[in-house]
């Protein structure tokens, strides 16, 4: 999407270094700090995407999917490395 001489990066989720960092910064910070920063990040990412003309279903639609990828990134953080699993070889 073009939008005053700039490009940006649509779907939302797909802006992999956004999501990496707020979950790495979720990660470090907890409780009223934690929500605090939550809630200002995707207030960011909706007044960006209000600037560029979408409608309010679609920022809602935007922002619920960048807090999904930033959720799963979070999930990631603590999964089992996969080094060395071979699912073809689970027939034991």
């Amino acid at each position: 999407m073009f939008k005053a001489g700039g490009i940006v990066a649509f779907p939302l989720q797909a802006r992999s270094s956004e999501v990496d960092r707020c979950a790495r910064e979720l990660d470090r910070i907890h409780g009223n700090a934690a929500l605090h920063y939550w809630k200002t990040e995707c207030r960011k990412l909706a007044d960006e995407l209000l600037q560029f003309g979408l409608r309010e279903d679609d920022i809602r639609s935007q922002v619920l999917a960048f807090q999904t990828e930033v959720q799963a990134a979070m999930a990631r953080r603590y999964d089992p490395p996969a080094a060395g699993q071979n699912r073809s070889d689970s027939r034991t």
